[in-house]
């Protein structure tokens, strides 16, 4: 008698769920809300694992191997921070807020501390969601100007794709730099 309340409990409850979840409207997807998702799944990994690493190890590079002139684990989080600010910036058309040069393409020269450095990447998360949010089905496909290429143009739906492979290209060395410091990355903790 108890498995056969029990039952009739339950199937009473999966019922109700599914009746309340069949009032609720359907989502629009829109062009907008898919490219946040993109950038805040990349967002969601990359920021964990610059937070992982501890400061005095911020400035760390392997040197064994095939590594020489690699960037430093400080070096791929300015890196990424300042492209996603280039490419925000060119799907609003206007200039990045913020100082994104520095030698070798590794961001501006003035972050010296981890929380520094990682400040400006969520910033420039925060940043590259402004742009997404301005990508509708009118100018997703618009030509624009390439900022990593004067001569040639491109999309606003091409460059809101850069934020996640550029991103993730960054954040499987950045894993490797963790493990080689004896640091599982956020992602793979169970």
């Amino acid at each position: 008698m108890k498995k056969l309340q029990t039952l009739a409990l339950s199937a009473l409850i999966v019922g109700a769920i599914a009746w309340a979840q069949s009032d609720k409207p359907a989502e629009k997807f829109t062009v907008a809300n898919q490219l946040d998702r993109q950038v805040t799944v990349v967002e969601h990994e990359f920021v964990p694992a610059a937070e992982a690493m501890p400061d005095d190890k911020f400035d760390f590079a392997p040197t064994g191997g095939e590594f020489k002139g690699v960037r430093t684990f400080g070096q791929q989080v300015t890196h990424v921070a300042s492209t996603n600010y280039m490419i925000a910036a060119a799907i609003l058309g206007e200039k990045p807020p913020v100082e994104t040069e520095g030698p070798g393409e590794n961001g501006p020269v003035s972050l010296k501390t981890k929380s520094d450095k990682v400040k400006y990447l969520k910033d420039s998360f925060v940043y590259a969601h402004k742009a997404v949010a301005s990508i509708t089905d009118q100018n997703m496909i618009t030509p624009m100007d390439n900022p990593f290429n004067p001569k040639a143009k491109t999309t606003r739906l091409n460059m809101a794709s850069v934020f996640g492979w550029h991103s993730f290209d960054h954040y499987g060395q950045m894993v490797e730099y963790l493990r080689m410091n004896g640091i599982v990355p956020p992602a793979s903790r169970q």
